[in-house]
């Protein structure tokens, strides 16, 4: 649209089907990068992506055009699928159904592109619930246990 400008930031998070940690470290370079590629093949800016073996985090600049639950259904399909053709699971690799997205402002990129990269050493000290809830708590998002993740402890 002429004369419209924006760049909205938003960290996407989701998991793997029943939180089973199948994203393997020799694997992970890869599948992310293929993460980055769909969000760029979306004409969107991938910023960072990581994560640790039962779930990531995507930090994109997105334009209005594209909603953010149509970009996190494109990144979903097309890495299940590279995941299954790439066979780096035994059997049929799927992500859990939902995810969380949170807002940024450009004063946080740095902040959060930099969390993001610090995954592995992050689950060292706080699991993926204790992380997820302290989002929603902090992002002030009203939740109902029943339509969290499947939690795998």
């Amino acid at each position: 649209m002429a004369g419209t400008f924006s760049q909205l930031y938003v960290q996407v998070v989701f998991a793997v089907q029943d939180r089973e940690n199948l994203i393997r470290k020799e694997f992970r370079t890869e599948i992310f990068e293929y993460i980055a590629g769909i969000i760029k093949g979306k004409n969107q800016k991938p910023i960072i992506v990581n994560g640790v073996g039962d779930h990531i985090h995507v930090f994109v600049g997105i334009r209005p055009s594209m909603s953010v639950s149509d970009l996190v259904r494109d990144i979903k399909n097309n890495s299940s699928n590279f995941i299954n053709s790439k066979k780096f699971v035994k059997g049929k690799f799927s992500w859990q159904e939902g995810y969380g997205a949170f807002s940024y402002g450009q004063s946080q990129i740095e902040s959060v592109f930099n969390y993001i990269k610090n995954q592995e050493s992050h689950h060292q000290k706080q699991t993926f619930r204790e992380e997820y809830l302290d989002m929603l708590v902090k992002f002030q998002v009203q939740y109902d246990d029943k339509y969290l993740f499947d939690w795998i402890e």
